[in-house]
């Protein structure tokens, strides 16, 4: 075993419903010693993000359900603190898989790990939010599902966090008008002054359906679904002919106890006469360009070009508590944990 002294976040009973006492528990884990080929690296963020709850029930979804007593699954930015590999060297920084714990040992040459090539006004957390696994759902869901055309109307849920936060000042560069829906007049605040959208409702005002028809003038040409619920019915009925809408999630059922009972984007959008163009997507289908993508968000991030805010949680012990408050959207913008510089 590696001397390194490891704590992780493990599953340790199914949640029914909202995360409890006692489903996901921190404990000491030791490290293994790599192999030929393989490093050891430590922690420096962890992201946390709404995937991770549909895995902790014993379903198959898209992914595999995570195991008891196997750590929670999470990207990070990790650096390397033991090499075995020629492809990575001690103080190399990449992104990985590393689940939520403090060191993990993996292969070099691993799927969806990723060496981090560093650049000036780019913080290291970034390539978990705007320019990493979220800002690439965002920009490849809108580009390649959502394909905008100038003068369209792109309406995006979720629109502070970041993935919205990429579609939405995407689909302004190509000339669309963005309207956001957020929870809250500071989220919306932000969305219109900060990130420059056209327009953000707030589902929390009581008037969802009134302020998004009338956000929306000339109807929606794109919807980017991130919540599902009360904003999917609400944006249904303004669908124009010809609309798209890209499923990214429907993070407002993520805590249902049964998911047989939940109506979910696609029985809302079947209902349409006619159907809309939409379909589930993930970003692994655009593995192959992970480094093009990235460096597309990276540069707009250094330029200043790429707005973005970030919730941090400090120490792996507050991780539980952030992921239950980022289900509940209580964060702003990306919700990160610090583990160590």
């Amino acid at each position: 075993m590696s001397d390194y002294r490891n704590r992780a976040v493990v599953l340790k009973q199914r949640p029914q419903g909202e995360i409890q006492q006692g489903d996901l528990v921190l404990e000491d884990r030791p490290v293994r010693s790599p192999d030929e080929g393989e490093v050891v690296a430590q922690v420096l963020w962890l992201s946390l993000d709404p995937y991770m709850r549909p895995r902790m029930n014993d379903a198959k979804g898209y992914m595999d359900p995570i195991g008891i007593d196997e750590p929670i699954v999470g990207e990070s930015v990790a650096r390397v603190v033991e090499s075995r590999s020629d492809d990575l060297k001690v103080g190399d920084l990449v992104t990985c898989y590393s689940g939520w714990q403090e060191y993990v040992t993996f292969p070099a040459d691993a799927p969806m790990v990723y060496e981090i090539q560093e650049r000036d006004n780019v913080p290291l957390q970034a390539y978990l939010g705007v320019a990493g696994m979220p800002g690439r759902t965002g920009y490849c869901g809108l580009m390649y599902v959502g394909k905008p055309r100038a003068g369209e109307t792109v309406v995006v849920s979720a629109a502070s966090g970041p993935v919205g936060t990429v579609v939405g000042q995407t689909a302004k560069s190509e000339g669309c008008r963005v309207v956001g829906v957020a929870g809250g007049p500071e989220k919306c605040d932000y969305v219109v002054n900060e990130l420059g959208f056209d327009a953000c409702v707030d589902y929390k005002a009581g008037n969802l359906e009134t302020d998004l028809k009338d956000a929306c003038p000339d109807g929606i040409d794109i919807y980017f679904e991130n919540v599902g619920g009360a904003v999917t019915r609400a944006v249904a009925p303004l669908l124009n002919a010809g609309a798209r809408v890209p499923i990214c999630g429907f993070v407002s059922a993520y805590n249902a106890t049964d998911m047989s009972s939940v109506e979910t984007p696609f029985h809302v959008l079947k209902a349409l006469d006619p159907v809309p163009e939409h379909r589930f997507f993930l970003v692994t289908e655009w593995q192959d360009r992970h480094q093009e993508i990235t460096d597309i968000l990276a540069s707009r991030v250094a330029s200043g070009e790429l707005k973005y805010r970030e919730t941090v949680a400090e120490g792996l012990e507050n991780a539980v508590e952030a992921f239950k408050g980022l289900l509940k959207g209580r964060n702003f913008g990306k919700q990160l944990v610090h583990i160590a510089d």
